[in-house]
């Protein structure tokens, strides 16, 4: 019996906004791995040489920051046409009450994780290839937020009504996005060592699959949507189970 590969990458060009680490750096990888020819963006340089240095020759990068729309504008124009667009820039992730919630941070967040999202979707229109996509990243807290996620689970929610309107507005262009559980990322540097660990182990024991994800799995999610021809408007969810328990 033959083996079927699905090839529908080879050649494509895909940009990768916020590529460099975590899971952008693992959806771009997984796509180069499929014949892609990757674009990554960060807002540092060194972050873009460190992934460069990790994707295959061919693979090219660039620094702005995607919370200013001039800089995305300039961006894009600069990339020239392309196949795909994953959007994953966000900084570190803050837990905080609303009593303790510093509004100037939780404005910068959002400017680059909704706002950024939205300037990247408007810049990107005119340089996606027919059958291209844009796929954006959204949480679960999204969905089931808990205590000290006021701003997290706004975000979120807002991507994924985001996602549906562009859908419509967008078409013939897909646009879906990724929801992901808590996952072993970047995201989370701003905590030690120890409390990250708790936060993975308390959370993974309660998860359907005993444990939170990796940056590699929900990388698969990305190459799914880019593959998936006949998908648009969806919020696929990867989250070991959460919203379940």
């Amino acid at each position: 019996m033959t083996q079927y590969r699905d090839n529908s990458l080879a050649g494509k060009k895909v940009v990768v906004l916020g590529g460099t680490s975590g899971i952008g750096l693992a959806a771009s990888l997984l796509a180069s791995e499929n014949g892609a020819s990757v674009v990554v963006v960060s807002s540092t340089q060194k972050k873009v040489d460190e992934a460069l240095s990790a994707l295959p020759p061919g693979s090219t990068g660039f620094t702005a920051d995607l919370g200013d729309e001039k800089q995305t504008e300039l961006l894009l124009k600069k990339i020239g046409e392309f196949d795909h667009l994953i959007f994953t820039a966000g900084d570190r992730l803050s837990f905080n009450k609303l009593s303790e919630l510093n509004i100037d941070e939780a404005k910068k967040s959002i400017n680059l994780r909704f706002w950024g999202a939205i300037m990247a979707a408007k810049y990107a229109m005119p340089m996606i290839r027919k059958d291209g996509s844009i796929i954006l990243t959204t949480g679960a807290l999204g969905r089931k937020p808990r205590e000290g996620t006021a701003v997290i689970a706004a975000m979120a929610s807002a991507i994924e009504g985001l996602t549906r309107a562009l859908a419509i507005e967008l078409a013939p262009i897909r646009v879906n996005a990724v929801c992901a559980g808590t996952v072993r990322t970047n995201l989370f540097e701003n905590m030690s060592h120890t409390e990250r660990e708790e936060l993975y182990n308390k959370t993974g024991s309660k998860l359907l699959t005993g444990r939170i994800g990796n940056a590699n799995e929900i990388a698969e999610v990305y190459l799914y949507l880019m593959r998936a021809s006949f998908t648009t408007g969806q919020i696929v969810v990867a989250d070991g189970g959460s919203l379940l328990v």
